[in-house]
């Protein structure tokens, strides 16, 4: 009997080793633990059957590994151990960022066109000494814009009448009207022989659209360049004589009118708003009065209503004067004096308490400085409207018109 105990002992040990060694290499998932288990289940439990055993399919015959290089050595890390590399650090210098466009940049202001209008009359009025006087209407960016128009009597000239753009100084826009003020400049340059044309800037008087200023945004000048087409569609004007005259804020948008277009033959400014941008900011306790407009700033810029609001806005987008000079120079006339078709004539009076005269000096030396013709006349004593030597810088202003605007 115990020799057939231990030949049965024998054989169930062995078939239990080969039911194991089958469930392994058929790639069945045996967990450690459970070995054990089954090891012990089986001896306990004498009456359970013996497994079959389950023969393992033949594996194929590995393919040797090829022989590695003697100098590699692999330093190969598991996946799950390997720590991402950072991304790569740009190391290039960055574009720098441009500065974006302004409407009151001389450059953009000369991609815009200025189609202006035909001219529409909207009233005759009470003739002048030697000229005919209307009130006239045209178009400019949709609004409709009124002006003061005079013609010469008699027969034009073969290619019509010489032009005078002539642009007024602040009014306040709610006091202003078409027939006053401005009267005796406007009969000293029609009698000579001169077609008139004195725009009533938008929001002045009849005139639609907003009244903005003519520091902070660019309508204004856009009006006058508009006017100065519509002008130009009466057989009577000749469009290739035209001068263009500015009295202090009018100072202002002459020169940035001369800057954008090159139609303009020769310009006379009196008592003109006509520094560089900057300049506009250092006048000290100039003004006194408001004869030139708002000052471009004020004691409490950033109150409501506050006239300095237009150039903190302008400083939080383009940085101060000194931190972008290259916006600021893109914004002023004189730095484009350069591309003006024609001559200045500047006059001022060293008692002038709306604009220094230093303005006018400043614009002078920028325009010897650039190799170009201007004159200057200081009248001391004498005020923003040049009261006291009024008929002599009218004078010297028709001279100046005669030789370079209506020519022999």
């Amino acid at each position: 009997m115990k020799r057939i105990w231990r030949r049965l002992t024998r054989k169930w040990v062995l078939w239990s080793a080969m039911a194991m060694f089958g469930l392994v290499a058929c790639g069945a998932e045996v967990p450690i633990t459970a070995v054990p288990t089954l090891m012990s289940a089986a001896v306990s439990n004498s009456t359970l059957s013996p497994p079959t055993p389950t023969l393992a399919p033949s594996l194929p015959t590995p393919t040797p590994l090829p022989t590695l290089p003697p100098t590699y050595t692999s330093t190969a890390a598991p996946q799950s151990l390997i720590t991402p590399a950072p991304e790569p650090i740009n190391t290039s210098t960055p574009e720098p960022t441009a500065t974006p466009t302004h409407p009151l940049m001389i450059e953009v202001m000369r991609q815009q066109s200025y189609p202006g209008s035909e001219l529409t009359f909207e009233e005759t009025l009470d003739d002048g000494v030697n000229y005919d006087r209307y009130v006239v209407s045209y178009l400019s960016e949709g609004n409709k814009i009124y002006a003061l128009l005079t013609i010469p009597w008699g027969e034009p000239p073969p290619t019509g009448w010489p032009v005078i753009i002539f642009n007024h100084g602040y009014i306040p826009p709610d006091e202003y009207r078409t027939t006053e003020r401005y009267v005796d400049y406007v009969d000293g340059f029609a009698r000579a022989g001169y077609i008139v044309f004195r725009s009533d800037y938008r929001g002045h008087g009849n005139s639609e659209g907003q009244a903005g200023g003519s520091y902070s945004n660019p309508g204004y000048t856009i009006d006058v360049l508009n006017g100065l087409t519509a002008v130009t569609t009466l057989p009577a004007a000749d469009p290739n004589r035209i001068g263009m005259w500015g009295h202090s804020m009018g100072g202002h948008i002459t020169l940035r009118a001369m800057a954008v277009s090159p139609q303009i033959k020769a310009g006379v400014i009196w008592a003109g708003v006509v520094g560089p941008y900057p300049d506009l900011f250092v006048r000290g306790n100039i003004p006194t009065s408001n004869a030139a407009g708002p000052p471009p700033t004020s004691t409490t810029p950033g109150a409501p209503g506050g006239r300095g609001r237009w150039r903190l806005e302008m400083v939080e987008t383009y940085g101060s004067p000194e931190e972008n000079p290259a916006f600021w120079a893109s914004i002023s006339a004189n730095s484009y004096l350069a591309d003006m078709a024609g001559p200045l004539q500047l006059h001022h009076g060293t008692a002038d308490s709306s604009v220094p005269v230093a303005a006018s000096e400043t614009l002078q030396a920028q325009m010897e400085a650039a190799g170009l013709y201007s004159e200057l006349y200081v009248y001391e004593g004498d005020n923003h409207n040049l009261a006291i030597n009024f008929y002599t810088a009218m004078s010297r202003s028709v001279a100046f018109f005669d030789t370079y605007v209506k020519g022999p």
